[in-house]
């Protein structure tokens, strides 16, 4: 079941790289890689970045967690040579389309 949410994190990670211009993935493989690592960011270091900005969090009433999610996912366009995400905004446009995208895949497998 881990390695099929895996594989369908990666074709949504395609799905975005196909509809937004600003995100590149350079192939399947490529995109296997950033969806683990994705993973590993979203399961590792974002609990510690939301626990240091919970004041921020709590006086955004929540939507600092956006930038957040922005981050993470910029930041996995930036330490990976297949993923390459072109700015600030587009990893707010990317990361908005990625969990829409993974969420529809996921909620079909769970069906």
């Amino acid at each position: 079941m881990l390695l099929l949410v895996w594989i369908l994190n990666a074709v949504a990670l395609l799905v975005v790289a196909y509809l937004l211009p600003g995100i590149t993935v350079a192939s399947f493989g490529s995109a296997l890689i950033a969806a683990l690592v994705l993973g590993l960011l979203n399961a590792i270091v974002k609990p510690l970045l939301i626990l240091l900005t919970l004041p921020l969090t709590i006086v955004t009433l929540g939507l600092f967690l956006l930038v957040l999610n922005a981050l993470v996912f910029w930041w996995a366009g930036s330490i990976l040579k297949g993923f390459q995400v072109d700015g600030f905004w587009w990893a707010v446009i990317g990361a908005i389309v990625y969990s829409l995208v993974s969420g529809v895949l996921a909620s079909l497998l769970l069906q």
